[in-house]
């Protein structure tokens, strides 16, 4: 399999996610049974631009794994985002769904990275020999 093709789709698909984030961050905190004004509005705009960023970087390298950690931690971070709005959420159904999709894209994510690290011969973090963390 050709991980840095791989990586290059990863990148094209966090672009489109995170313009729908920034786009659209009423309808997708409506959608989630959210609030459509406060907190979750900001927060799926700003978790928007993160994946804009995340994806930029993918296009820029696609074969760096470090990269494709950056967006394994970002789907660690959306995670734990859903999990808090899980509760206030009106519409329990959208948020698994949700749960599931990052679920799902993390899944993905995790794969490529480590894929990456093995053909490079990289670690995460990267690292000198002999160098303490």
């Amino acid at each position: 399999m050709d991980y840095k093709k791989l990586g290059l789709g990863l990148g094209v698909f966090s672009i489109a996610l995170g313009a729908v984030e920034v786009g659209a961050p009423r309808r997708l905190a409506r959608f989630l049974g959210l609030d459509e004004e406060g907190t979750a509005r900001r927060t799926i705009f700003a978790f928007g631009l993160r994946e804009i960023l995340a994806g930029g970087m993918l296009l820029r390298g696609p074969a760096v794994s470090t990269n494709v950690w950056n967006r394994v931690i970002g789907d660690a971070m959306d995670t734990g985002a859903l999990l808090l709005a899980f509760g206030p959420s009106r519409k329990k159904g959208a948020m698994a769904g949700a749960l599931a999709f990052v679920g799902g894209a993390a899944a993905l994510d995790w794969y490529t990275a480590r894929s990456l690290d093995r053909q490079t011969g990289r670690t995460f973090p990267v690292t000198k020999p002999n160098e303490q963390l």
